[in-house]
């Protein structure tokens, strides 16, 4: 795949113009000098992340009490996401899903970007609205849904929402005054680490049966969706989706209902890596599939980790550490570190998403080293910890790090999906302040 840098070079004239045009009202004062706000974009200038990283630690090493873990975000990355899209699946809509990253400054970033939102509750509606969204670029993509959140979509004029199951249908008609359904269709997830056909979807043997029931009871259904599941590791899985769309298509078409939107659903990856597939891979495959089976068709789909996993660098204090002294004189000692970040805050998405996270040294003895080796270049074996009272609060107990003192920093790359909407205050600690840089800045202004 081509570089990114390229791929803005070379982005299509009608994208260029359009990046061009975008702009983000600053902030109000107060968020801009808020240390510790929670949620809350903290601005500053269009620096790397690894210069914002340098910046912000020589300022903290200064300050009296330098504990606070925090996150360096960038809005050029989900710029840069975005260009990626539209080249290499033109035509598809995304709708952000925001329980992955609901971040004020993320979500009016994809507004200013054009994009919909995927919505799972009244709380993402409102959210997503609050961007001054129109509300036909919102999906309310909870297949099951309570009462009162019906109600509150009708009335804030959310219409398009989905449903796989019969007692849904006959609860919408009692609650919205003028739904646009979207069927969501039970497809293979069996190659996906995060499997959600257990949960949700019709399956092929009542999708019929179901069309019918909306049309007796005069509801609107203008789509079919799908979702092949999280950590997909075979594209093809995204063919076979489309493929089981297309047959309730047909299906509808028999009933004399006529569909015009697919949404593919979620399960993008947002960093391309030596294991498993990559964005390229997936896009390689639907663009052939959707222009065969769907030539016609409005086509939308709700990413994710892919526009915000890179975005987020994620900063930690060494706050405390044990050494565990070697057992025999072929041994060697290791290191149990605790940091201030946990499962109960940012690493949630390991037990949640199963997620990998690779530490890596930033501060060293007082020195940023970001990016460099450390000494000799020589480890040793060691546990990383949360700052809770809780014996499960394990970052890894398998790493391999040179050795750390108190007072050392640690960064987290690729920490922007599913950890900082998840994150608790368990124990009384904090979630941690965003720092907000953009890297797009002559493209995207904040």
């Amino acid at each position: 795949m081509k570089d990114l840098s390229l791929q803005l070079a070379v982005a299509t004239e009608s994208d260029a113009s359009l990046l061009a045009q975008l702009q983000l009202p600053s902030p109000p004062h107060h968020v801009v000098k808020a240390k510790h706000a929670e949620y809350e974009p903290v601005v500053t200038r269009s620096a790397s992340i690894p210069a914002l990283l340098q910046e912000h630690i020589t300022q903290v090493l200064a300050d009296a009490e330098p504990d606070d873990a925090f996150y360096v975000a960038d809005v050029g990355d989900v710029v840069r996401q975005h260009v990626q899209w539209m080249t290499l699946l033109p035509g598809v809509e995304p709708f952000y899903a925001v329980k992955c990253n609901p971040d004020p400054m993320i979500l009016r970033t994809m507004a200013r970007l054009g994009n919909g939102f995927d919505c799972a509750s009244k709380a993402e509606i409102d959210a997503a609205l609050a961007t001054g969204v129109d509300p036909t670029r919102i999906i309310y993509a909870n297949p099951c849904k309570a009462a009162s959140h019906i109600r509150h979509a009708s009335a804030k004029g959310v219409r398009m929402m989905t449903f796989d199951n019969a007692d849904e249908l006959h609860k919408i008609k009692k609650w919205h005054a003028n739904p646009q359904m979207v069927l969501r269709v039970l497809t293979d997830d069996s190659r996906s680490l995060c499997r959600f056909g257990v949960k949700f979807g019709a399956h092929p043997e009542v999708t019929r049966s179901l069309l019918q029931l909306a049309k007796d009871l005069d509801i609107e259904v203008v789509g079919v969706s799908f979702h092949v599941g999280s950590g997909c590791f075979d594209e093809s899985a995204f063919h076979d989706a489309v493929v089981t769309a297309r047959k309730v298509f047909d299906e509808a078409a028999e009933l004399g209902m006529h569909l015009e939107m697919l949404d593919l659903g979620g399960g993008y990856p947002g960093a391309d890596c030596s294991t498993g597939i990559t964005f390229a891979q997936i896009a390689d495959v639907l663009r052939p599939a959707l222009a065969a089976m769907f030539p016609a068709t409005r086509i939308i789909a709700e990413p994710g980790r892919y526009f915000v996993s890179n975005a987020y660098t994620l900063a930690v204090n060494v706050h405390a550490r044990r050494v565990v002294e070697a057992k025999d004189q072929e041994s060697q000692k290791s290191f149990m570190y605790y940091i201030n970040e946990g499962l109960y805050s940012s690493f949630n998405c390991l037990y949640f998403d199963h997620a990998h996270v690779s530490p890596k040294v930033l501060v060293k003895d007082g020195v940023y080293v970001h990016g460099q080796e450390i000494g000799n270049g020589e480890t040793h074996a060691c546990s990383i910890w949360g700052p809770t009272c809780d014996s499960m609060d394990v970052i890894t107990r398998d790493g391999q790090l040179p050795e750390l003192d108190v007072g050392d920093w640690l960064y987290f790359d690729a920490m922007g999906a599913y950890t900082v909407a998840a994150a608790s205050t368990f124990n009384g600690f904090r979630r941690c302040h965003v720092i907000w840089t953009n890297t797009e800045a002559h493209r995207l202004l904040i």
